[in-house]
């Protein structure tokens, strides 16, 4: 069981890292977008979207107030995961709520992607982000529904904070 445990430890820690990351780098956009630009080859839709946000920040610097909430959320959503890192059968719904969560970035992303224009290449990076997370949590699940079935555990007691 101490082994299973590692293992979903292991896969939730993945997917807070990731939300962590997605969070943390979602603040600083226009210099990450920047430094992307100085750094890749010319790509013409990065640098129309350079230009808009440029533009937006000289003049409309309030509109990225909403990938601030964007970043807020991420960060939220790691912290979430965090009960089910301590207490993971407890603590299933969370698993279940990230899966549900992995599926609907792709109708998203396939939607919305085209009505704002993002060039079809890049909805599958996002479609990739859902894809790749919903690996670690399917783990996860599957393991803490094994643990939840060990006999023993029913024989011991729930998690509690000190």
């Amino acid at each position: 069981m101490q082994s299973d445990l590692r293992k979903i430890r292991t896969a939730i820690a993945i997917v807070i890292a990731g939300l962590l990351v997605s969070g943390l780098t979602a603040f600083p956009i226009e210099r990450e977008l920047n430094w992307i630009v100085a750094h890749i080859p010319a790509n013409p839709w990065l640098l129309q979207v350079q230009e808009g946000i440029t533009m937006m920040y000289a003049h409309y610097p309030w509109i990225a107030y909403g990938t601030d909430w964007l970043a807020f959320a991420h960060i939220l959503l790691a912290v979430l995961f965090l009960g089910p890192y301590r207490d993971p059968v407890r603590n299933l719904w969370v698993l279940e709520f990230g899966l549900i969560a992995c599926v609907g970035v792709l109708p998203l992303a396939l939607i919305c992607g085209p009505i704002r224009g993002i060039p079809f290449y890049w909805r599958l990076i996002d479609c990739s982000f859902g894809i790749i997370a919903f690996v670690p949590l399917w783990i996860a699940r599957s393991l803490t529904l094994g643990v939840a079935e060990q006999p023993s555990l029913r024989e011991q007691p729930t998690y509690r904070a000190s």
